[in-house]
């Protein structure tokens, strides 16, 4: 099964399982727009691929 891992975070939530937040962005603009969603001040980016 290829998944990225914030879709495995959503499967795992919508089965009671505790995840932490997040939020994926395809654009720069909706990067900043998840930022301002978060606690902050510290933020991780990554970037996700199907490999392998």
């Amino acid at each position: 099964m290829n998944i990225h891992e914030y879709q495995g975070k959503e499967l795992l939530a919508k089965h009671g399982i505790a995840v932490p937040a997040g939020h994926a962005a395809l654009t720069v603009e909706e990067a900043v727009a998840a930022a301002e969603k978060l606690p902050g001040p510290l933020y991780v980016v990554k970037a996700q691929i199907h490999a392998g």
